[in-house]
């Protein structure tokens, strides 16, 4: 492969429980392809050779529960991620996954091991932790020690939006969770950290948000006026820089109309590329993949970086094999 043509995906997720994959994705209104599940890194493997992705950084499933059972499933997720960077070198890289984050000191000791011993590319996150009332957003000052130890370290976070349902109905069984409501919960997230003066106070911390923001660069001059209007001492102009701070990933999301206006908001430099698989199919993935090349046709630069130039200045060490000697596991299809 041509170093122009390299495609290096920056969300791509380990399904590694296919029932009960399965089973969250009809309460959330979305089908899993069916083709991906039980999901192994065969699956990732064959797709990205189809997709023409030279390496894949693995997110894992969000927490849904706190307590010692999540540490030690957390843990070994982790495990299992750095050996299959190890066995596949120069195809993986991964974002650890944490505790639940109301548990602080978990979260702090799994963010050291994994960097420490298991070599992670970053750290994975959700936009909120819990539900209903008792939810708590990314930028809550509970969560402040761990922001301190990820800007002490210049970490990357994964921002996603968490499969929050609204208090109605999705409206139609076409138009699920996924589609309807995750993309607001990354803009809600991002408003949190902006707003908040987290994202500038954390500002060694580099977050990727999912699906090119979700409805982040839509809404942030919303923000920008009415927020500061309600009280964010942050005037409208620093609203809208700390917003534009963030890194946008294209999976889901490449469309020029989406592109066109990602344009008007940031740099092609803030740009990265990224699949979703195996949560959706490769054909739709190679739709999107089209779309994003035709945005770019005769602009090569713009190009490469997004589809690898960025994620290679963001992961200097990607590629490179793990060592998880430590790990004293065994890889295999699961942990």
């Amino acid at each position: 492969m041509s170093p122009q043509n390299i495609r290096i995906d920056v969300h791509h997720h380990v399904f590694l429980d296919a029932q009960k994959k399965a089973k969250k994705s009809l309460e959330v209104g979305f089908r899993t392809p069916e083709e991906n599940l039980p999901w192994t890194p065969q699956i990732s493997l064959a797709a990205m050779d189809k997709l023409g992705i030279q390496t894949t950084i693995l997110s894992p499933p969000p927490v849904s529960s706190n307590g010692a059972e999540n540490r030690a499933e957390v843990r070994k997720q982790n495990i299992y991620s750095s050996q299959l960077c190890a066995t596949y070198p120069g195809r993986f890289g991964f974002f650890a996954y944490l505790p639940f984050l109301d548990d602080v000191k978990g979260t702090l000791e799994e963010i050291a091991f994994s960097f420490d011993v298991l070599g992670a590319d970053g750290v994975a996150l959700i936009s909120s932790y819990g539900d209903g009332k008792s939810a708590k957003y990314v930028a809550d000052d509970l969560y402040d020690p761990i922001w301190e130890e990820l800007d002490r370290r210049h970490a990357v976070v994964f921002l996603h939006g968490a499969q929050t349902p609204s208090s109605t109905p999705y409206p139609h069984p076409w138009l699920g969770v996924p589609i309807s409501e995750v993309p607001n919960e990354t803009y809600k997230a991002a408003a949190h950290l902006v707003v908040s003066g987290k994202k500038r106070r954390f500002h060694n911390v580099n977050i990727i948000l999912t699906h090119l923001g979700g409805s982040t660069p839509f809404l942030a001059p919303r923000v920008a006026a009415l927020s500061h209007y309600m009280g964010c001492p942050l005037t409208p102009d620093e609203i809208i820089e700390d917003f534009k701070s963030f890194y946008f990933e294209t999976a889901l999301s490449a469309h020029e109309t989406t592109l066109t206006a990602m344009a008007t908001f940031v740099p092609s430099d803030r740009l990265l590329f990224g699949t979703d698989f195996p949560a959706v199919s490769i054909k739709t993935v190679e739709w999107y993949t089209q779309n994003l090349e035709n945005h770019f046709a005769g602009r090569p630069l713009d190009l490469a970086n997004t589809m690898h130039e960025n994620a290679l200045r963001l992961f200097p060490n990607l590629g490179k094999s793990k060592d998880v000697s430590n790990g004293g596991q065994q890889i295999n299809d699961g942990p």
